[in-house]
């Protein structure tokens, strides 16, 4: 197929690299402007840029989908379809009637469940056992379209919003890559999405940090992984910011929410009774550690409460 290419971040770079595996003609690869990273701002291209360039493909960055000029760029592309794989902003209905098989894109998630902007993260914020990914034919909702094809993964109970992101990435790839070979052969059917089961994945923002130490252990975990690796999970210590990466679920305790109970492992009360394991964490002005390492250095009492 020769196909135009919409993405921005790490997500869409497998699927990208999939199809140029493929044999695909990429005539054009449609990412959002270089922004300004970090405390020094410096301006930065996107992934899915970088990967273009890599394979020498041709580059667009346009500020708006909606003018003139953006549509007749990509129509002068004549191309079969366009793949849409985390690109970030919504597409104009003439861009999505523009190719034959219209708009194909790929969603971190078992739609219609987590429709929206951080799909991956909140089935790991809300303790699901199982994701996914879906491919779908874009409408002009907010990832209503029809779908094309899904595929199931679990979520173990370590398992952290990052590394279940890179995981569906790759999914999220072979999934495009026969989703393409299914609409090609007219195998596939698009099917609407269920009315059951819709909701939504709001973007993460850094007012989800702090826990809350009267909840239950397993929601406090749960957090801590759907955060990692960013915007981190955090508490206070001693009038000062922690941020947490790992911790596990641990046994019963009689103290109250918040008290550290033990510190090899690092063990503080949770609302429900049980505790909360601390096991990799980062203070402030130091570099992320395991929790034993940072204790050797900084002793934390028993008894100690956090905020």
């Amino acid at each position: 197929m020769k196909l135009i290419y919409m993405g921005t971040p790490d997500f869409a770079v497998p699927a990208l690299e999939r199809l140029i595996e493929d044999g695909h003609d990429i005539a054009l690869v449609v990412t959002q402007p270089d922004k300004p990273v970090g405390r020094k701002q410096i301006l930065t291209p996107p992934a899915v840029k970088v990967c273009a360039q890599t394979h020498g493909l041709r580059v667009y960055q346009p500020t708006s989908m909606k003018t003139d000029e953006c549509y007749e760029e990509l129509r002068a592309i004549g191309a079969d379809a366009i793949i849409v794989v985390a690109y970030g902003k919504i597409l104009p209905k003439r861009i999505l009637d523009l190719t034959l098989y219209g708009c194909i894109n790929v969603h971190g998630s078992l739609l219609p469940s987590y429709r929206g902007a951080a799909p991956v993260q909140w089935a790991v914020l809300n303790g699901d056992a199982e994701s996914g990914v879906t491919t779908m034919k874009l409408d002009e909702g907010v990832d209503t379209g029809d779908i094309l094809l899904m595929s199931r993964r679990p979520i173990t109970e370590t398992m952290t919003g990052g590394e279940l992101f890179d995981l569906l990435a790759a999914d999220g790839a072979d999934l495009l890559s026969r989703t393409l070979d299914g609409l090609i052969s007219g195998e596939i059917i698009p099917t609407p999405q269920p009315a059951e089961g819709v909701c939504y994945a709001s973007m993460l923002d850094k007012s989800m940090c702090p826990l809350s130490w009267d909840k239950d252990a397993q929601s406090l975990h749960n957090q801590v992984r759907g955060l990692n690796p960013w915007p981190v999970a955090t508490c206070r210590v001693e009038g000062k910011t922690m941020k947490l990466y790992r911790t596990t679920v641990g046994g019963a305790t009689s103290a109250p929410a918040g008290t550290v109970v033990a510190t090899s492992p690092l063990m503080v009360a949770c609302g429900d009774g049980n505790t909360l394991i601390i096991e990799e964490l980062q203070a402030e002005g130091s570099r992320r550690m395991a929790a034993a390492d940072y204790l050797r250095g900084h002793p934390i009492t028993i008894g100690t409460v956090l905020g």
